[in-house]
């Protein structure tokens, strides 16, 4: 997974830079937005307004990461142990898929890398060609991750030439007590937080930018940029000025999502785990003081009284609450930057957390924006690249998502047989061409999931592939072997030298009782 922080330095005053940036609504989106944007503007930057309603609330459910959060983390000078027992965070190694290519079988979608490639020979062409002979081990042997989550196990491992794969991790968190830890370093930075509801917004009558927002009370902020995190309400980007949004429930028909805690049964499994459903799927998320649960569905092919008895029926401990209904629709804003506006998190689009993206969508959201923060003058361009290289992103995920659900063997439902013959994406459709003729997986440009996240699901949901890369065939299959099995001895034994992922939490970074 790429790293979607680079940024450490503000950029130099100039004449027409930002004075003002004000934040429509808090949570995860807005609290990232101003704990980043503070950290790298500085005390001599634009002043910082964050606007929050504790009337309206937050959705607040993504409590799943993958492995950038770290650099997101270390921008704002996170300690990791700290980060963790703050938030009653968990180790996260990647996701276990249950149900998904038919009933009772089960695949795990890890961090990190497989093996090591043969030179020019990719890893994944020459383990295919060799586990047809017989010469190789199952895909997860050659994975640390894979190996440690089976086993219950996590830390932290240097990577040395001649040792394991690279492994990676992320977090499991509470996504409220992430958000209250951002708004003590954002405030601590000089960000003004407001109360409030927003009753009404101001455009310019000569450009149509925002001028101001006016909050129930009376009070009205004004700003040069304002950054739309208002959730699914979209208040700025999506109702004040109208932006389209790109329906995609034709690939991605789940709409709705209850989502419930439970008590913890037993010690935390250092993985989420992904269990398909008669109309979607439901996540497990461990954390040290709860467990989070949530069945995502279509509510065309079940009802909310049906999902609610499937998702308390699937718990692992008791429930700690009433189960809370979540209305969504996928896909995303026509464009995520329009005027003086940038929206971020719910208000620019939403795919469902399947993959944990939620809350990645929102940092390199805010990296770009760095990337390009404008000046007053708002150059056009800024907008275009910002706008081509989110749709981008959003684009991506979404076709990696569809994946799951279009490359099952499943059809014991009517939703699983409408996924499975639905026609994909015409981007993802040129992916799957490829892979059934020859089995070669891509990584196109700085896209957000690699070789290895395409492997394991594509290898997991059993897409097959015709012939071998042309590529393996010019490596010896006697010295692939040996190297194979020196791989996937390296990746056992770092696992087995790991403690247990409950022991390495309480020697590092339990949370306080």
């Amino acid at each position: 997974m790429t790293e979607a922080f680079s940024t450490s330095v503000a950029p130099p005053a100039r004449e027409g830079a930002l004075s003002r940036i004000v934040i429509v609504g808090g949570g995860a989106a807005g609290w990232m937005a101003a704990a980043a944007l503070s950290k790298v503007l500085g005390p001599r930057g634009p002043a910082i307004t964050l606007i929050e309603s504790e009337e309206i609330g937050i959705v607040g459910v993504g409590e799943a990461t993958i492995p950038p959060i770290r650099a997101f983390n270390g921008l704002l000078g996170l300690d990791e142990a700290t980060f963790v027992r703050e938030t009653q965070g968990t180790f996260k190694l990647g996701i276990e898929f249950v149900d998904w290519t038919r009933l009772g079988h089960r695949y795990f979608h890890p961090f990190g890398v497989y093996g090591h490639d043969f030179g020019v020979a990719p890893f994944e062409a020459v383990w295919r060609r060799l586990n047809r002979a017989g010469q190789a081990g199952p895909l997860d042997s050659y994975s640390v991750c894979a190996q440690a989550a089976a086993q219950g196990r996590f830390a932290p491992i240097s990577q040395a030439a001649n040792g394991p794969p690279p492994m990676g991790y992320a977090f499991h968190f509470d996504a409220a007590l992430y958000a209250r830890m951002l708004r003590t370093l954002a405030e601590a930075a000089g960000v003004v937080r407001r109360e409030g509801k927003i009753v009404d917004v101001a455009l310019r009558g000569a450009d149509g930018f925002v001028e101001a927002v006016t909050l129930a009370s009376g009070e009205r902020i004004a700003g040069d940029l304002f950054i739309d995190c208002s959730g699914f309400r979209s208040l700025l980007l999506g109702q004040a000025l109208g932006t389209g949004f790109e329906d995609w429930s034709r690939w991605l028909p789940n709409d709705r999502a209850l989502a419930v805690p439970s008590a913890n049964v037993g010690p935390p499994t250092p993985f989420t785990r992904s269990t398909a459903r008669e109309a979607g799927w439901q996540w497990r998320i461990p954390l040290q003081h709860r467990t989070g649960n949530g069945y995502v569905f279509s509510s065309r092919h079940v009802s909310v009284d049906e999902a609610t008895a499937t998702l308390l029926s699937g718990l692992d401990g008791e429930p700690l609450a009433e189960p809370r209904l979540l209305t969504f629709q996928a896909g995303r804003r026509e464009a995520c930057w329009v005027k003086n506006v940038v929206a971020l998190g719910l208000a620019s689009g939403f795919l469902e957390p399947l993959e944990s993206t939620s809350i990645h969508l929102i940092q390199s959201g805010v990296a770009r924006l760095l990337e390009m923060l404008p000046t007053k003058a708002f150059e056009p361009a800024d907008a275009r690249r910002y706008n081509r290289l989110m749709a981008a992103d959003f684009d991506n995920v979404r076709d990696f998502l569809v994946l799951h659900f279009h490359v099952t063997q499943r059809d014991d439902t009517p939703y699983w047989r409408e996924l499975r013959t639905m026609t994909p994406p015409d981007s993802l459709a040129e992916r799957l061409a490829i892979h059934r003729a020859t089995g070669r997986i891509f990584r196109e440009s700085d896209e957000l999931f690699t070789k290895t996240s395409w492997l394991a699901v594509m290898e997991g949901q059993e897409l097959g592939a015709g012939e071998d890369d042309p590529l393996a065939l010019g490596v010896p299959p006697d010295m692939a072997a040996a190297r194979l099995a020196r791989s996937a001895e390296a990746a056992a034994q770092a696992a087995a030298a790991m403690p247990i992922h409950a022991d390495f939490i309480r020697a590092h970074c339990a949370a306080k009782c």
